[in-house]
């Protein structure tokens, strides 16, 4: 039976399990990596790809695995540790709030909550803001949000709400959210989907607005797409996308979960083109990759549609998270978090764009979100993020033929002078 080897290879495991502890115990270094990949395999479903390196401790722009190998991170957890690893900052709030109180659930008040609240509308230049946990679920809220203020404000026939999202969108996971993407595999085997969405080419402005109808209540976008291959939509479309909804009077939703808050070198990638969205949708560094936070800001007309019991979470908006976020917040503005991206971004790719390189089709990007496309007839992506990885690098593939390269925000100069030589190596084919 199909099942059988993976229930060897998990007995396996588990028989090598003291001969590790011993090892330990003894002061020697263990090779755990190996044993530490097949108990996750064996015991993990499948729904990942990850490259095989067991990281087991950062510190700022570096980490390590479990044999003691020392790597440059460039994926940032998909742009959750903007901060960079364990900042100081970041870690000291979390012990102190964890020596106070950790969770009360939003059936009563917390003492850190209104303060956290306060600081991120004051940094989005937004009124209210609606926390939780993980950027599904901001996403998620903000759907809420659009389609009841489209019933309730705009007048929208009940139940006929349509919201225009864009192709190659990545969203998040959920049955909603993966109903409206565009790439087959994240739909299949999970229908039936929510109806209400219609997808319209990214960076299409006129067919954005033919897409508009009397019953469309949000236009929910990301200003770059990371998952969808570093994809930047051609300047204006920002601009010209915000001014349509002003007319038609569709709520602008800015997905900035991976790009906000410096990655693209300014402090949200809206601001490249001086647009203000209706909604934000922020998730990943608003914690600094310490605890997972997310959150919706908005106008009081928009979020003040909300009553008790119409939405909620029993860990948004927690103390521990809200702590955790303060401090993040203020190491973001206190270490010029977005400049340091745009600077070092613009050097980055520039020395990128000087690579002489076959395989290589494109670089682009904004910050320190960067892309480099590989041609298809190089074949994909992973390959060279394996070359990475054995040159001590850690980056992933996104949409099979590009590599995303999103190191922490703090990134030295010197540390980028330290990588290039071996990226430039990896794009030969040969090892660094």
């Amino acid at each position: 039976m199909p099942a059988r080897p993976q229930i060897a290879a998990c007995a396996s495991v588990r028989g090598e399990k003291g001969k590790e502890e011993r090892e330990m115990e003894d002061g020697t270094l263990a090779h755990r990596s190996e044993e530490i990949i097949q108990l996750t395999e064996c015991y993990s479903a499948h729904n990942y790809h990850p490259l095989d390196v067991v990281i087991e401790r950062g510190e700022g722009t570096w980490v390590w695995d479990a044999d003691g190998r020392k790597y440059l991170d460039c994926l940032s957890a998909y742009s959750a540790v903007n901060q960079g690893h364990r900042h100081p900052e970041i870690i000291a709030a979390l012990i102190e709030q964890a020596g106070k109180i950790t969770l009360t659930s939003r059936a009563f008040h917390n003492a850190e909550m209104g303060a956290f609240l306060q600081e991120l509308c004051e940094i989005c230049r937004m009124e209210m803001a609606l926390p939780m946990n993980t950027g599904a679920e901001a996403v998620e809220t903000a759907i809420k949000t659009a389609r009841k203020w489209g019933y309730t404000i705009k007048g929208v026939p009940r139940d006929q709400a349509e919201i225009i999202v864009c192709e190659g969108n990545f969203h998040g996971r959920t049955t909603t959210i993966v109903g409206f993407s565009s790439e087959q595999q994240y739909k299949e085997g999970f229908g039936p989907f929510t109806p209400g969405f219609t997808l319209v080419p990214y960076g299409d402005v006129e067919a954005f607005r033919r897409a508009i109808t009397p019953h469309t209540v949000g236009f929910l976008f990301e200003p770059m797409q990371g998952e969808g291959g570093v994809l930047i939509p051609p300047e204006g479309y920002l601009r010209e996308t915000r001014a349509i909804c002003n007319e038609q009077r569709v709520l602008y939703i800015d997905d900035e979960i991976q790009t906000g808050f410096g990655r693209t070198g300014r402090l949200f990638c809206c601001d490249h083109e001086d647009v203000k969205p209706d909604m934000l949708i922020l998730g990943k560094a608003l914690a600094g990759g310490v605890y997972p936070v997310s959150a919706v800001t908005a106008s009081r007309d928009i979020l003040g549609i909300f009553r008790p019991g119409d939405h909620g979470s029993t860990f948004g908006g927690n103390p521990l998270g809200a702590a955790v976020a303060r401090a993040a917040l203020r190491v973001i503005r206190e270490e010029k978090l977005p400049e340091r991206s745009a600077e070092l971004g613009a050097y980055l790719k520039g020395k990128l764009l000087e690579i002489d390189s076959p395989v290589v089709r494109e670089v682009r990007g904004k910050g320190l979100m960067i892309g480099i496309e590989i041609k298809r007839e190089a074949g994909t992506a992973r390959p060279y993020c394996e070359a990475l990885r054995d040159a001590g690098i850690l980056a992933k593939e996104t949409h099979h033929q590009v590599i995303r390269l999103a190191p922490p925000l703090i990134i030295t100069r010197e540390e980028i002078d330290w990588m290039l030589p071996r990226i430039a190596q990896a794009l030969s084919g040969g090892q660094a």
